[in-house]
């Protein structure tokens, strides 16, 4: 009775904090998963670049191969994490995970995962507050840990707060390669079987206590996949999981997730909207003519990137800072809104370059014959000099940026990271960012189809001798778990105006079921 009271308080307290806005908020700007979600190929190239530029005063590199990025292996025993000096007296520890948690092999792995029991209070029925390290390192999510929401629910009810890396992320890597059949073990009922497993026969260092499950209340949390992990681990394994709180849990999966880019157009600022309307509607009529349409690749700084899709989903890749903004200036990102201001400038100094100008009707003509609105001038202008210019000198702009060659995506070492929610995205999730309609208003190319944002799922993952990528992801094993209408006692669905997922205000609009069984 202590225990399902205490762990009600908890998400009375939880609600509490939503509505002053202590939101779990995907801030990391830099994972590889937030990339891949927009961009499919063309994020390996960005980054690959990003990788090459923060290893370059460290190590000489091969370009597009960095050649000290991977993870440490499992042999290492004492743990420093990446978050901090303020993080460092947080220590990981290790849980030993069968591969396969549905054969008789006895393959195993060890699982990182990192605990706070500053606030434990032994022999009270406090429950446990596991936060779900989701699509990248958990080192990344240690500041929740510390400071953030699982710190201020473990304070609350004196519980004990954890971070449980996922599988194949990190440091909890099961494999020497990330080939095909090396990440067949990386899918949903793995990674779920993981965490039943975990919450059911850890031994938390320095606790006396038994704490496992279902002697212990535990409650899941997750943001974004790993919010769509929460929900599931509280519909497979309701005997263990006493609650779970899924924040903008992406529980429904789809092929095509065109809505995404379509959020960002209807909620920015009305002006920057107009201006990439306009700009995207000038582009694919241009690129439709041969010849205007190099021109037009000329001023990006792109005249010799062969393919005109590899074209616009690079033009694409400022829209994915969308994702970075956020109310807190310490944690959020500015990135998005002065890429709106870029394409509001208006245009200086152009005699010297060649330009005529039309200002009423925002017209400039360039000294190749080409007229374009000024709005494709000024994208072309900030595309060229923030993600052109990452391109190094000694490479062609099909080097960095064309898509088409499979020998690009298949290299397996362990420094590939991208590889891992690549092949989730390949097998399970799919969310490949497509153009709308046609018949609907759009700020990304009508260029961008599922077939070309896909055709990394074929140049990365080749058939291997014990697994095959489906043809499309099988997105069934995440839908037939609850899709939209997800339901269980005690799983709160929380969510807030992201694209990264069809958020509560738009199910209602739309008159989806939604569920927050909040108690």
């Amino acid at each position: 009775m202590a225990a399902t009271s205490l762990a009600s308080r908890l998400f009375s307290l939880l609600l509490t904090f939503i509505v002053l806005g202590a939101l779990f908020v995907e801030t990391n700007a830099k994972a590889d998963a937030n990339l891949v979600r927009l961009l499919g190929g063309q994020a390996v190239n960005l980054w690959r670049l990003e990788a090459a530029r923060e290893a370059k005063q460290a190590t000489t590199l091969e370009f597009g191969r960095p050649q000290d990025i991977s993870q440490a292996p499992l042999s290492h025993e004492h743990e420093e994490t990446a978050a901090g000096e303020e993080l460092r007296r947080i220590r990981g520890h290790w849980f030993r995970q069968p591969l396969d948690h549905f054969s008789n092999s006895s393959r195993t792995f060890r699982q990182r995962y990192w605990v706070n029991t500053r606030h434990y209070r032994p022999n009270t029925s406090a429950p446990v507050i596991v936060l779900d390290g989701g699509e990248t390192s958990g080192e990344d999510r240690l500041p929740f840990l510390d400071t953030g929401i699982v710190e201020i629910l473990a304070k609350a009810t004196g519980g004990v707060g954890v971070v449980l890396e996922h599988r194949y992320y990190g440091r909890s890597i099961p494999v020497s390669n990330l080939s095909t059949d090396s990440l067949r073990f990386l899918n949903n009922d793995q990674s779920a079987a993981d965490s039943a497993n975990f919450m059911r026969n850890v031994k938390f260092p320095g606790i006396e206590e038994d704490l496992t499950a279902p002697n212990t209340p535990w409650i899941y949390y997750g943001g974004s996949y790993a919010g769509a992990r929460a929900a599931h681990m509280k519909v497979l394994y309701p005997d263990i999981v006493y609650g779970a709180i899924a924040s903008s849990g992406v529980t429904h999966a789809t092929l095509e997730n065109w809505e995404y880019m379509d959020i960002i157009r209807r909620a920015a600022d009305p002006k920057c909207s107009t201006h990439l309307e306009k700009s995207i509607r000038t582009i694919d009529t241009l690129l439709a003519i041969p010849r205007v349409g190099r021109r037009l690749k000329a001023l990006f700084g792109l005249a010799n990137l062969q393919h005109d899709e590899d074209f616009v989903s690079l033009i694409e890749s400022p829209l994915g800072a969308w994702q970075a903004k956020n109310w807190d200036p310490e944690v959020g990102s500015t990135e998005f809104d002065k890429f709106c201001e870029a394409l509001d400038e208006p245009l200086r100094g152009h005699e010297a370059d060649g330009l005529t100008y039309d200002e009423d009707a925002q017209l400039v003509s360039l000294p190749n014959g080409l007229s374009i609105d000024l709005s494709v001038f000024n994208y072309a202008k900030y595309i060229k000099e923030n993600v052109v210019s990452q391109c190094p000198e000694e490479f062609g702009v099909e080097d960095c940026f064309g898509t088409f060659d499979d020998a690009k995506f298949q290299e397996t070492d362990l420094s590939n990271t991208w590889r891992l929610w690549v092949f989730q995205v390949c097998t399970e999730w799919g969310y490949f960012s497509t153009a709308p309609p046609l018949d609907q208003p759009r700020i990304v190319s009508k260029l961008l189809t599922v077939e070309y944002e896909s055709m990394i799922c074929r140049q990365a993952f080749p058939p291997g001798e014990h697994f095959t990528v489906p043809a499309m992801p099988n997105v069934t094993a995440v839908n037939v778990l609850g899709d939209f209408g997800i339901t269980a006692d005690r799983l709160a669905i929380i969510d807030g105006e992201d694209p990264a997922r069809l958020t509560a205000s738009t199910l209602r609009k739309e008159k989806i079921p939604f569920y927050d069984h909040s108690s």
